[in-house]
């Protein structure tokens, strides 16, 4: 697309112009321009990272708040009278974007409120006052459980955008919560009551990273032809280069990692071309090992350190290497490496964030982190193990996909790099699901049916579910239920099978759950067992996130039972048990 095809910022009235802070949008976002700005259908845009997707979520944004413009071209604003709600991933995603969005829409009086589990000084008038809110899948389902008394679902009538950003987290176990609530939305603006409010009429827009299925998203959310866009890699600012590196498992997964620190120096000299390199580690203990292996290695080489280009350079990080208060890191700084994690000082932090940028410090090992917010890119990414310690659970797990590519992400990014490298080192039987997610191959499917018993109790609890056959529709408004239809296999559904048994075994999921909630006393049907009523247990279930087997187990012990007895229940509670064994 050449200059003359752009989209120009004055292609928008002029109470928006400020907004950017450039005059063209790139080839991506004058594209979607017509979709985004001049209509209110839903979209689906499927785009490598980092080609400008955020314009898009701007745009439509604009494109609401369009309304309050006056005949006369004042734009008039009555706060919080119509939402926009945006889901990220990520508590740093969220923050980043309210930072960014705060100070863009601040000139025009619209208010941003993050909704994370880092900010829970917010009140439901707060809430009702925001024109923005920004917020993760589990912290916006907890909200509305939670707080159901103190009007937790009232605010869904003002719902006017539904921004979803990095939508192929529904690929992941997390994502059944963003699929829980997205069809909770899409079922209470179907409800006769919210008929005459902004809800009945809900735009989506999903960004989603490049996916071989987003016709299927776009059947979920409803979305025209005109709506879906898909970008190759040819929309990638920079060219990106990826390799996937597989290992022989370790004993453990700690150990497995510990030995990846071997490989780094090498790959790093192969494929970073003497460039600036991130070294994205799973702990802080991680980043700074890898720091510590990298400096013992170069030191060896003396006055040939390939980190280290000039007497410049080296005579700038000695006196950088004074001013630095952690006593390890003045030792890595002298050398061209660094480490970057929150148990850094502030001072520290900033020092070894100015010495990346300007190219003193040619690698820095961090952790994740630094995958979104402060924007330091380089060159060359290596991802040294695609697993990370999960505190909560006690275990050592893969990444979130898009924390994958949040991080691979960080590599070329303009206009420092003009060209990028991705380096992912994991198991060898892994080698293959990244492969496929960095070439775009990796289908998005459904994991909503591993937590569906509790996700229909919240439901019921919060009376959007209130029979049967609400159920089953609430049912048909998921991305399970379009899944399901195009790979029943994946669903424990034989291939093969025509449209209209999928839809009777999905019933009969449904039926069963309804059972076996009504059975253990979380719910009460009426006689035909038609309609569903929320029970006391069933709200506690909801309201303190319980797994159901967890909640049977409570509800099974005697009420006079000992302390210790308690406590059995509690650590064999699934939610905890593997922190336990």
């Amino acid at each position: 697309m050449d200059s003359y095809s752009l989209k120009s910022v004055f292609d928008l009235p002029e109470s928006f112009r400020s907004i950017f802070n450039f005059r063209y949008f790139n080839s991506l976002q004058s594209e979607c321009f017509p979709v985004c700005f001049l209509s209110d259908v839903n979209m689906v845009i499927s785009a490598p990272t980092g080609s400008g997707e955020t314009v898009l979520f701007e745009l439509c944004i604009l494109r609401l708040l369009s309304r309050f413009i006056s005949g006369d071209g004042r734009f008039v604003h009555i706060k919080g009278t119509l939402k926009t709600i945006y889901i990220a991933p990520s508590k740093a995603l969220v923050q980043e974007k309210l930072r960014d969005w705060t100070q863009k829409f601040g000139s025009l009086g619209i208010s941003c409120l993050e909704l994370t589990g880092d900010n829970d000084s917010y009140s439901t008038r707060n809430i009702q006052e925001a024109d923005i809110i920004l917020t993760t899948p589990e912290k916006f389902d907890a909200v509305t459980r939670y707080r159901i008394k103190d009007g937790g679902l009232s605010f869904f009538s003002d719902i006017s955008l539904l921004l979803i950003d990095e939508v192929h987290l529904l690929n992941d176990l997390r994502g059944a919560t963003l699929e829980a609530i997205v069809s909770r939305i899409k079922m209470l603006a179907r409800n006769p009551e919210m008929k005459s409010s902004a809800l009945a009429s809900v735009r989506f827009l999903a960004v989603s990273a490049t996916i071989p299925n987003t016709e299927d998203l776009a059947e979920w959310l409803e979305v025209p032809v005109q709506g879906i866009k898909r970008f190759g890699e040819e929309m990638r600012p920079v060219k990106l280069t990826t390799k996937v590196f597989g290992y022989a498992s370790a004993k453990n997964d700690f150990l497995f990692e510990k030995r990846l620190q071997n490989y780094i120096f090498d790959i790093l000299m192969q494929y970073s071309r003497g460039k600036s390199a991130l070294v994205f580690c799973s702990t802080r203990s991680g980043a700074q090992e890898a720091a510590q292996r990298l400096s013992q290695i170069v030191m060896t080489f003396g006055y040939s350190n390939p980190f280290i280009k000039s007497r410049e350079q080296q005579e700038r990080l000695r006196e950088a290497s004074l001013s630095c208060s952690d006593k390890q890191m003045q030792s890595y700084i002298l050398y061209g490496v660094g480490y970057h994690n929150g148990g850094l000082s502030l001072k520290d932090r900033n020092l070894i964030e100015c010495l990346f940028l300007n190219g003193d410090v040619q690698v820095l090992c961090t952790t994740n982190t630094l995958a979104h917010g402060i924007n330091l890119p380089a060159h060359t990414v290596v991802i040294k193990s695609t697993q990370h310690f999960n505190k909560e659970k006690g275990l050592y797990m893969e990444y979130d996909r898009s924390m994958i590519l949040q991080m691979c992400g960080r590599a070329g990014r303009p206009p420092f790099e003009d060209t990028g490298m991705v380096i992912i080192m994991t198991r060898r039987e892994t080698v293959h699901l990244y492969e496929n997610l960095l070439n775009g191959c990796e289908m998005v499917e459904s994991q909503l049916l591993s937590c569906l018993t509790e996700h229909l109790t919240a439901e019921i609890v919060q009376l959007t579910i209130s029979d049967i056959t609400k159920a089953i529709e609430w049912m048909k408004c998921s991305y399970l239920y379009v899944r399901m239809k195009k790979n029943p296999g994946n669903y424990a559904v034989k291939k093969g099978i025509r449209r209209e048994q999928v839809e009777k075994h999905m019933q009969e999921i449904c039926v069963q759950n309804v059972n076996e909630l009504s059975c253990h006393q979380m719910i009460q049907t009426d006689q035909d067992g038609f309609a569903l009523k929320p029970q006391e247990p069933g709200r506690l279930m909801t309201k303190y996130y319980l797994k159901f087997n967890t909640m049977k187990h409570i509800m099974q012990a005697p009420s006079s039972c000992s302390l210790e007895e308690v406590l059995q229940i509690i650590c064999h509670a699934e939610e905890i048990a593997s922190q336990t064994q």
